[in-house]
């Protein structure tokens, strides 16, 4: 994978829009409205899979060495390793699934779309299964339905309009940043 110095820049400044976006939130129970999944499918959709997941890769270590670039201006690897980290590790999925679909069906409109969509029910998957084992090892009990209600349903139609807004952004912006 040959990266050109543009396109580090690129996943540097990326990063940093992901951390910006983290730190706009609405607190909510356990897991806060952010815009941390704005920020993800923006990322990917302007910069593509590839770009687009080395950037969430970045932030997601810049999180784990301490900088507070999580929700609630957090770092450090206490944040990614907690109940709500997994949802922060599956960003990455969703990065895999653009990616992938990027390299299988191009990166027309829909594929992104459905790649997206896609990417963000693995993200969920994913953190809510964390959110479950480590929530019962906190001595406490969750049922499956009880996690996706807390964890995921109050945040279908949030991330739906996310998804649209970056769908938005991507058609006006994709165009305008360098090919990958």
């Amino acid at each position: 994978m040959k990266l050109k110095t543009v396109d580090l820049a690129l996943c540097g400044l990326f990063a940093a829009i992901l951390a910006v976006c983290a730190w706009i939130t609405v607190p909510f129970g356990p897991i806060p409205f952010t815009l941390q999944t704005f920020g993800v499918f923006a990322v990917l959709g302007i910069l593509g899979g590839k770009r687009g997941t080395i950037s969430i890769l970045v932030y997601l270590l810049l999180g784990a060495v301490g900088l507070p670039v999580f929700s609630g201006f957090h770092g450090g690897v206490g944040a990614l390793f907690g109940v709500t980290g997994g949802y922060l590790i599956g960003f990455l999925l969703t990065g895999a699934a653009v990616w992938l679909a990027e390299k299988w069906f191009g990166d027309g409109f829909w594929s992104f779309t459905l790649s997206a969509i896609i990417g963000l029910l693995l993200c969920y998957a994913f953190g809510t299964a964390w959110f479950m084992i480590l929530y019962t090892k906190g001595g406490n009990e969750i049922t499956l339905a009880g996690a996706l209600g807390m964890c995921v349903i109050p945040f279908l139609l949030p991330d739906a309009i996310k998804l649209a807004v970056a769908l938005l952004l991507r058609g006006r912006l994709k165009k305008l940043v360098p090919k990958g």
